[in-house]
């Protein structure tokens, strides 16, 4: 199993870390949310559970929990700037289907 970064995701994941002034990585799971069914959560990881799995990517720890993981392996996450906005976007090769506000996924069967 494995999740990425990209060199800006994690360029910027490591300048939040900073101006919080604590964090030991970056923590991303799913939750059951919107109109697909799942929708991507992010966070900054102070600490790791017993039941989380560490990654990292160009020296940038990511934390996902242990029912996160099989929907999210094999994911890239990627740190994208269009115009005012930011955003983290994922290319996830487990999703099914997204949703037409791109808020909510579905899953592929055999995860």
């Amino acid at each position: 199993m494995l999740i990425t970064l990209t060199e800006n995701a994690a360029k910027y994941i490591q300048q939040q870390l900073v101006k919080r002034g604590k964090g030991l990585a970056f923590r991303v799971g799913i939750k059951k949310s919107g109109c697909s069914g799942f929708s991507y959560t992010f966070d900054y990881a102070d600490e790791i559970q017993p039941d989380d799995q560490l990654f990292e990517s160009h020296k940038t720890k990511i934390v996902v929990d242990r029912y996160s993981l099989p929907y999210l392996d094999g994911s890239q996450i990627d740190f994208v700037k269009e115009g005012l906005n930011s955003s983290f976007q994922f290319v996830n090769p487990n999703i099914d289907n997204t949703c037409g506000c791109g808020d909510s996924f579905s899953i592929k069967e055999s995860v």
